[in-house]
């Protein structure tokens, strides 16, 4: 979860982020100032994700669902995606965080490992030497 933006001089986030939902999001929603958004764009939790009347109504929010279905579904978009991600990795403006490496002979380890989802970063199975 993470959070962007407080034009407000502290009094929230504009853009809020959830890839989890579940129990947390009444908790973004209290983060987020007025007017702002909440983006959902996954589903981690296993609980229900239960929307905030209060402050949904309270503050204006807005909630957004996104999916990787939106870029990846229309040509010149998914171009565009991978243009930029590219250009940012050649510039070095992306580093990716990389959580832990596996050899492919542990893949089962690795894949325990993601399923704990005790990490930030990526898992990298490296399929040769």
């Amino acid at each position: 979860m993470g959070a962007t933006g407080s034009p407000d001089g502290g009094k929230g986030a504009r853009v809020v982020f959830d890839p989890v939902g579940g129990s947390t999001f009444g908790s973004l929603a209290k983060a987020t100032t007025a007017g702002g958004i909440l983006v959902v764009y996954g589903a981690l939790s296993t609980e229900p994700t239960l929307l905030p009347t209060f402050s949904l109504m309270g503050k204006g929010l807005t909630v957004r669902g996104y999916g990787m279905s939106e870029i990846s579904k229309d040509p010149a978009a998914l171009n565009e995606g991978k243009r930029f991600v590219l250009d940012g990795l050649r510039e070095g403006l992306f580093r990716p965080v990389i959580a832990k490496m596996f050899p492919l002979s542990q893949i089962v380890a690795a894949h325990r490992f993601l399923e704990a989802n005790g990490h930030v970063g990526k898992i990298i199975v490296q399929v040769s030497d």
